[in-house]
Formats: structure tokens, sequence, C-alpha cells
């Protein structure tokens, strides 16, 4: 087939619209958020509004760059991309240089570079490479296994920085892998052991072990409409519990209630067990699957809450949950930035008059919490604005990837608009208090080198693959 010379007859315009509109009410807002009346030029490079400029060209230029190479390319080189970008995830940890306790970035000079930032698109490039070979066969675990394993290696990798937040990020690609064919039961479970991990901080594990066992016997009576099995089901239930309580009461007094309700599930398990495959029960199995996985889960999360998670991590989902209020330590951020927003009103207050931007109150207000600067001075209308063009931007990504005729660009597409939507989401959920602060940067607002060529980089790979959709990769 003949390519196609003229690219830009093909490219996408509506996504570089948007693009540039997100990038130049970063700039804007960045030079809101550090003004220094002594330094007023927004061009002047020892601020930091005027080196985000030097970025914003440079990540222009990339982006022409990216367009005119052929689409071939990025076929053929996705797994030494790949290759490449884990080589620097694994040398960060290495020689890397440590900002508070973490280990992210490679300084050069006064330039520094974030790694996990350039391995988001390495890492979608891998998979949409490995998906187009096996095409949809991820219900088959021989290949949603390696599939996985190309999310969770880079992820692997940036939690040993360690920087929870970009780790975070990527497990969004499994996104992607329902869209493509992944049982919905994995992917569902992923969704539920996020909400019953919180579920359990919020309340005691026999409590939620008992919801957990109603619903699921209420699950067989609506999946089957048996009247004779929900009772027998419940009875038997009931009856292997009753015994082991009474024996570890009066007996052998060391079980403790959470192990006895581990145990008759597991025993009226093996009581039904001939009924599962007589009757080739499979959606009853799945439901009894569900519920022993998601009792021991809910039995395991203070272990791991204790355990796995730092001091700082623990507290901010305390203060998340309301368990602790600390205005002027760990919530600190989330307090001032939560008044920021607020501040602002339905108009704001105007561009350069945000008392909370001008007297510093929050941290970081440049870079991951950029968006109280845009809730100060713009207001709600402002704040919908900028949504607005996100969830445009995404919508129009989404349309772009179903447009595809190839299953990597499709593939490719969906990573781009999963990671754009974390980020986003994760970022002013955390400006606004309903997520944990984990440090990751608003696509196209946050000041940095690293996070906008990352994203230019991630978005301009794929409006060059659906300029030339038409033709074959191959």
């Amino acid at each position: 087939m003949k390519r196609s010379v003229n690219i830009w007859n093909g490219i996408d315009k509506i996504s570089i619209v948007l693009f540039l509109l997100l990038i130049f009410m970063g700039w804007i807002n960045i030079y809101a958020a550090v003004f220094n009346e002594e330094h007023a030029g927004i061009l002047d490079l020892s601020q930091r509004y005027g080196k985000q400029f030097l970025w914003i060209i440079a990540s222009l230029v990339l982006a022409i760059f990216i367009v005119i190479i052929d689409n071939r390319f990025y076929f053929f080189f996705s797994w030494f991309i790949y290759g490449f970008c884990m080589l620097l995830l694994v040398l960060v940890i290495i020689l890397g240089k440590e900002i508070n306790g973490a280990k992210s970035w490679f300084e050069f000079g006064s330039v520094s570079l974030q790694p996990s930032e350039l391995a988001k698109f390495g890492t979608s490039l891998a998979l949409a490479s490995y998906l187009n070979t096996k095409r949809q066969d991820l219900i088959r675990l021989s290949v949603l296994v390696p599939a996985a394993a190309i999310i969770i290696f880079p992820a692997a990798l940036t939690l040993l920085q360690p920087d929870m937040g970009s780790a975070l990020v990527y497990f969004s690609l499994f996104i992607v892998l329902f869209r493509e064919g992944m049982s919905p039961y994995i992917f569902f479970s992923a969704l539920l052991a996020i909400l019953l991990f919180f579920l359990t901080l919020l309340s005691d594990n026999l409590t939620l072990s008992i919801v957990l066992i109603i619903v699921a016997i209420i699950l067989v009576w609506v999946t089957t409409h048996k009247w004779k099995l929900f009772f027998y089901t419940s009875g038997v239930f009931l009856l292997i519990t009753g015994s082991l309580f009474l024996a570890d009461h009066f007996i052998i007094k060391s079980i403790g209630n959470e192990m006895i309700i581990i145990i008759s599930i597991i025993l009226s398990g093996i009581a039904f067990v001939f009924y599962f495959l007589y009757k080739r029960a499979m959606t009853i199995l799945i439901i009894y699957l569900f519920l022993i996985g998601s009792v021991v889960y809910v039995n395991s999360v203070d272990y791991v809450f204790n355990n796995f998670l730092k001091p700082h991590q623990k507290e901010r989902v305390d203060i998340l949950l309301g368990f602790k209020s600390d205005l002027h330590g760990t919530g600190y951020n989330v307090n001032q930035s939560i008044i920021s927003i607020g501040s602002g009103g339905v108009a704001g207050k105007g561009f350069l008059q945000g008392t909370q931007t001008k007297f510093k109150f929050v941290p970081k207000q440049s870079s991951d919490f950029i968006f109280c600067t845009v809730g100060e001075e713009w207001g709600f209308l402002g704040s919908s604005v900028i949504i607005g063009i996100y969830l445009f931007l995404l919508l129009r990504l989404v349309m772009l990837a179903e447009r595809q005729r190839s299953v990597f660009s499709r593939v490719y597409g969906y990573c781009v608009a999963s990671i754009l939507f974390t980020h986003v989401f994760l970022n002013i959920g955390m400006a606004i208090g309903l997520v944990p602060v984990i440090g990751i940067p608003l696509p196209f607002l946050s000041y940095g080198g690293s996070s906008l060529w990352g994203f230019t980089i991630l978005l301009f790979i794929f409006l060059r693959l659906d300029a030339s959709r038409t033709e074959y990769l191959v």
C-alpha cells in the first residue's frame, strides 16, 4: 500500500489544540503560583515560569520530531524502547539523586530527569506490541500473565525508589487489558480489593466478614432462585460456625472469631463440593471463591497496612478517612489546598490575586498542587473549564483508539487514555482531599520538564500512529 507523505492531513487537529491549551494554561498558572515581583517577566529564566517556557519549547520540538518519524519505528523498536526504559529505572535506584527520601531522579547539572515518567510510554509500547502478537487471548493465563508482568515490572522498580504515586499509575494499564478481553472477574476483583481495603480500615474485620457472607448467600439465591439451596447454604454455614464457636468458647479458647469465620467458610465449601461438581454450578463456585478470597483479604489488610506502608503514608490514609486531624503536620498540604480552592468561589479572585497563592501557604503549588492556583484564581468556572478540557481530550483519545485498524495502535491509544485519566483523577482528587497525597503531576499543567516531556511523547506517538491509521504497520 502506498504510504502517506503529508502527515499533517491525517493528524488529529482537535487533540493538538487541546494539548496546546493545556500547556498554555499550565504555564500561566505556574507564573501565578510562583510569581515574584522582582522578576515579573514571564520569560525570566531564573524563575520556574521562565524554565517552564523552555520545557514547553523543547516539548513542541519533540512533538514535531515524533510526528515526522515513520510510524513503523514505534512498532519495530517498541521492545528496545521498553528495555532501555527499564534499564533507566534500575540505574536511577543505584545512581540517582536522593530527594525527599526517594532516588527517582538523574541530575545533569541544573537539569533533572525522572525515568519513571518516560517509562510510561515505553511500557505502553511494549504492552501494545505484545497484545498485537497475541491478539485477544487474554482469557488464557499463558497470555495474561506475561501481559501483567510487562506492567508490574516497571511498577515494582518504581516502588523500590520508592515512588508510590508513579507506581500506582502503571496499574491503570490493567484497564487496557480489560478492554482487550481480560476476564471481568479479574478486573472487578481488583476494584473490590481497593474498596475492601478502605472498608476494612473504616470498620472491624468481623463485621465486614459477616456482611460479605450475607451478600454471598443473597447472590446464591439471586443467581439460582432456589429457596431450598438458599436455606441449605445458610443452615450448613450457621451449624458449622455455631459448633466452632461453642468449641472455642468452652474447650479450645484460642481460635478467635475471625479465624472461626474463615474455617467455617472453608468447611462449608467442602460440604458443597459434591453439589459444585454434580450440578456444574460454576456461578456458585465463583461466588464462593470470591467470598473466601475477600474474607482472607479483609483479615490481612491490617497486617499489610501496618507493615508495608511507611509511617507518613499511613498517616495520610488516616487523615483521609478522618481518623486523625493534623492540620499543621501531614494534613497541612491538603487542608491549605482545600482552603485555596474553596476561597476561589464561583468566578475566582482573579489572575495574580490569590492570597493563599501569593503568601505561599500551599507547598509544591506549581507542581503537585497546581490545581490550587486554578481553583483560587479562576474559581469553580475556571476549574470546570480545565476539567472539561481534560474530559474532552480523554473522550477524543478513546474515539481515536476505537477507529484504529491495528491492534497495536488501538492498545497504545487506550494506554495513553488510561495513564492520563489516572493522573488527572489522582492529582485533582489529592488537591480536594478525596485521595491521599501521593505526589504525581497534573498532565501538561504541573511544573517540570520530565513530566511534560513524558506526557508529550506519550500523546504524540499515538497521534502519529493515528495519522497513518489507514496504512499497515507491517
